[in-house]
């Protein structure tokens, strides 16, 4: 397993810490779901953020682990795993087809989040980044073989038909390199887990000095707009 684990999630985590001296909470419509990002992740457990933290500053750091993962596994795939790594590859290309990709080239506080806010009911939306990023392009299959004149005249370029299924050898072989792949995801999201429980002290000083204060402010401010019958009225 690579060995720059640790440097790469302490890297992430500088960070993340130079990130959260400018959050500031938001005050647009909140999330309608629970993230499946967050919701009940080891990574934000191990980094101790899983109580009383904004779910927008715990996203932040799972986001960066997830690019740590992500980037350990791709670099395990494509030097072990043959068949998985051609699928991947053509997944990819396939995604280039894509005209609209509104998801990609988002800062990591950003990724796996609503493209859209929820609609108000007087207020339908005419089109949603949602549906462009559902449209599916067109499947990719090799280039059909070309004659000599023909290809020393013209480059080989790709079509774009249904590519041919896989044979019965290939689907095992395919199904087996994944499960090399979830195993070795596994043991590098647990390294991430043992980095960030020893960075926990440096992550909660932070949640102490730049969010906690805001929280409290506002928590203050939405105190003092409440009001109930039973509370005494000022004369």
């Amino acid at each position: 397993m690579d060995k720059s684990i640790e440097s790469r999630v302490n890297h992430e985590v500088e960070n993340w810490l130079r990130w959260i001296t400018r959050w500031r909470p938001a005050t647009h419509r909140g999330r309608a779901r629970l993230c499946r990002q967050c919701f009940g992740s080891p990574i934000v457990a191990s980094a101790g953020l899983a109580v009383d933290v904004p779910h927008v500053v715990q996203h932040a750091l799972s986001m960066r682990m997830k690019i740590v993962i992500d980037a350990s596994v791709d670099e395990y795939t494509e030097l072990n795993l043959p068949v998985l790594a051609h699928e991947l590859n053509l997944s990819e290309r396939r995604e280039s087809a894509q005209a609209y990709r509104p998801a990609e080239g988002l800062d990591p506080e950003f990724r796996g989040l609503d493209l859209d806010p929820q609609p108000a009911a007087d207020a339908p939306y005419l089109f949603t980044f949602s549906e462009l990023a559902d449209q599916q392009p067109p499947e990719l299959r090799p280039a059909p073989a070309q004659s000599p004149a023909t290809s020393a005249s013209e480059p080989d370029h790709e079509h774009t038909d249904a590519l041919p299924p896989l044979s019965p050898e290939e689907k095992v072989a395919l199904k087996a390199e994944m499960h090399l792949a979830d195993e070795f995801a596994t043991q590098v999201g647990l390294r991430v887990c043992a980095q960030l429980a020893q960075q926990r002290p440096r992550l909660l000083a932070a949640i102490a000095q730049h969010v906690e204060p805001q929280v409290q402010a506002l928590l203050a401010d939405l105190e003092s707009t409440l009001d109930s019958p039973l509370w005494p009225r000022n004369p």
